[in-house]
């Protein structure tokens, strides 16, 4: 079972795709919005979750004050749980759900900066893919930004464009977090 960890609608369960996805653990995601509320990364920020799965990182941004939220997720029935989970946690006013490639989503120009980025790609998206969504980032920045990006820690860190640099590194069991903020 996959619940929200805290803020609004902590407790809460969120529904999780019959198939394609592997929603980040509890346990990792509570430490993971631990060290970003410590950054000042949530409450009040623009939120991007690429490869959004369930929505499950996203929608705990938004349940711990996160203004805006936009789940990309280029499977379709994921999508669709994605609204239904932003909808059933009362957080639909603040979600916007986004059917498309991480790849594409990042090619559109720019509307605001973000100022909160996770990733959770799948474990079969090639680093150089990676690469390029991140690459894609670089200019969608607001100052003091986090970027989360979270592989299998048997992946390799990934690829960092020039204007993004990593400034943590946190392991889970087999889950790696890598925080990176824009390069002065």
């Amino acid at each position: 079972m996959t619940r929200v960890v805290a803020g609004t609608a902590g407790g809460r369960t969120l529904q999780v795709p019959a198939r394609g996805t592997r929603p980040t653990s509890e346990r990792v995601r509570e430490a993971l919005f631990s060290r970003l509320e410590h950054l000042g990364a949530v409450a009040g920020a623009r939120v991007l979750d690429l490869y959004a799965g369930s929505g499950a990182l996203g929608l705990e941004a938004a349940s711990r004050g996160a203004v805006s939220v936009t789940l990309v997720e280029s499977a379709r029935p994921a999508a669709e749980v994605c609204r239904r989970n932003a909808a059933s946690l009362g957080l639909a006013s603040r979600v916007t759900v986004v059917a498309e490639r991480a790849e594409r989503f990042v090619d559109r120009p720019v509307v605001a900066p973000w100022r909160l980025v996770v990733l959770d790609p799948p474990y079969d998206v090639a680093e150089a893919a990676l690469a390029t969504v991140l690459s894609g980032l670089v200019g969608a920045l607001e100052g003091g930004a986090v970027v989360v990006v979270e592989r299998s820690a048997r992946s390799p860190e990934p690829g960092w464009p020039a204007g993004l640099r990593r400034f943590d590194e946190r392991r889970y069991g087999d889950s790696v977090l890598w925080l990176a903020e824009p390069a002065p």
